[in-house]
C-alpha cells in the first residue's frame, strides 16, 4: 500500500506538471492570437485611413462661374497653395473659403493651367 501511495503521488505530480505546461502553452497561444488580432486591427485601421485620405485627395469640386468640375488632388492643392502664396494669404482649407474667395481662386486657376498635366486641371461637364 505504501508503494501504491508513492506511485499515486508521482503520477499526480506528473499530471500537475504536464497540465501547467499545457496551460502555459495555451496562454502563449492566446497571447499570440491577441497580438495577431491587434496587428490585424491596426492594419485594417491603417487601410481605412489611407482610403479616407485617398478619397479626401480626390474630391470633385464644381466651379459655378466657369461651369466645370475640378478634381481636388495633389496638383490642385499645389496650385491652390501657390495662389495663396502669390496673394500673400495664409493657408486655409479650400472648402472653408467663402464662395467669393473660391470664385477668385477659380478665376486665377483658369488663367494658370498646369503646363505638365493639362488634364488634371479640370474635368469639364458636358451636360
Amino acid at each position: 500500500m505504501h508503494r501504491g501511495y508513492k506511485l499515486f503521488t508521482l503520477l499526480f505530480l506528473a499530471l500537475a506538471l504536464a497540465s501547467t505546461m499545457v496551460w502555459a502553452q495555451q496562454d502563449d497561444e492566446h497571447r499570440g492570437d491577441d497580438q495577431r488580432q491587434q496587428q490585424d486591427q491596426a492594419q485594417q485601421r491603417e487601410q481605412r485611413e489611407e482610403q479616407h485620405e485617398r478619397e479626401q485627395n480626390q474630391q470633385r469640386i464644381y466651379d459655378r462661374s466657369h461651369r466645370d468640375y475640378h478634381q481636388w488632388n495633389e496638383d490642385e492643392d499645389r496650385a491652390y497653395r501657390q495662389y495663396l502664396s502669390e496673394h500673400h494669404r495664409e493657408y486655409r482649407d479650400f472648402q472653408s473659403e467663402s464662395p467669393k474667395e473660391q470664385n477668385q481662386y477659380w478665376n486665377w486657376r483658369h488663367s494658370h493651367p498646369d503646363q505638365d498635366h493639362p488634364d488634371n486641371r479640370s474635368d469639364h461637364d458636358n451636360h
